[in-house]
């Protein structure tokens, strides 16, 4: 038996301007991934992009919705995976470049109306500017913050484990920066990250369900695709459902060298747990 779930889901995309396709993402080209997610009845696609402005939003709207599905968010990764460009890098120049950056990608999210998340381009602390950095960081996403409400976006911070990044590592930690904003942001909740710090992903979702926009899963341990019968499913779907989560499920994992079985196990294994909602 399988369950409709009460939120849109969406599958980890690269964009076009990608130099390659990110590893925890379909494999194919856009135009292709979005209409293979669509016959597997997905809703809509995370698009992670490296060098973008609002200027990209039609093409890029144009082949989503060509395929019956939605953009629902703007994900930032590429920036540092493919470029190495973070927030927190020595060179003054290089920060430049990533804020610039990410800032095109919140008029990109914000010209489509959906949220831009921020993860491993945050950057890593080296010996003696750990406190340098993490100036260099908040004041980064304060801008970051400020240009995506201004441009009609939100800002989601996603909490990273230590492996990824050297700051804001938890829900916790990761909330006390966004309540500290002047303008409206939000989390992204990822299970592996979650895993990896040792945070129950059940009650971190009952703490910050309400502040949450994305949920993004993988399989515990691998990160891998979801399977049927994961235990840990109907509770985080029962979490976000008692906890008034408003956003959307994103799959974010390894593809297995197949992304279009890897995107049928992970639909499948959801579909299946949204049953015990019923």
């Amino acid at each position: 038996m399988s369950g409709r779930l009460p939120w849109p889901l969406a599958y980890t995309v690269s964009g076009a301007d990608c130099s390659a396709p990110m590893p925890l993402g379909h494999s194919a080209p856009l135009s292709d991934a979005v209409r293979d997610l669509a016959e597997l009845g997905y809703d809509g696609v995370e698009v992670q992009v490296r060098e973008v402005g609002a200027d990209d939003a039609e093409a890029l709207a144009r082949t989503v919705d060509a395929a019956g599905l939605k953009v629902l968010g703007i994900g930032t990764g590429p920036v540092a995976a493919q470029d190495r460009l973070t927030l927190t890098d020595p060179s003054p120049d290089v920060r430049r470049h990533a804020l610039f950056r990410l800032r095109g990608a919140a008029r990109l999210a914000g010209a489509l109306g959906v949220p831009v998340s921020l993860g491993q381009t945050r950057g890593r602390f080296l010996p003696g500017l750990a406190d340098m950095q993490r100036q260099w960081a908040e004041r980064a996403v304060e801008q970051l913050a400020e240009e995506a409400a201004a441009c009609g976006s939100r800002l989601l911070l996603e909490p990273q484990s230590r492996a990824t990044t050297s700051l804001w590592h938890t829900p916790d930690d990761t909330r006390s920066v966004i309540d500290s904003l002047d303008v409206p942001a939000g989390l992204v909740l990822d299970t592996h990250h979650l895993e990896a710090e040792g945070v129950d992903a059940v009650r971190a979702i009952t703490d910050h369900a309400r502040v949450t926009g994305c949920l993004q899963l993988a399989a515990a341990s691998t990160r891998g695709p979801l399977t049927v019968g994961d235990p840990r499913l109907p509770a985080l779907l029962t979490a976000l459902r008692t906890g008034g989560f408003t956003g959307w499920l994103t799959l974010e994992h390894t593809q297995d060298g197949d992304s279009t079985k890897a995107a049928a196990r992970s639909w499948t294994a959801l579909t299946d747990a949204a049953a015990a909602l019923s």
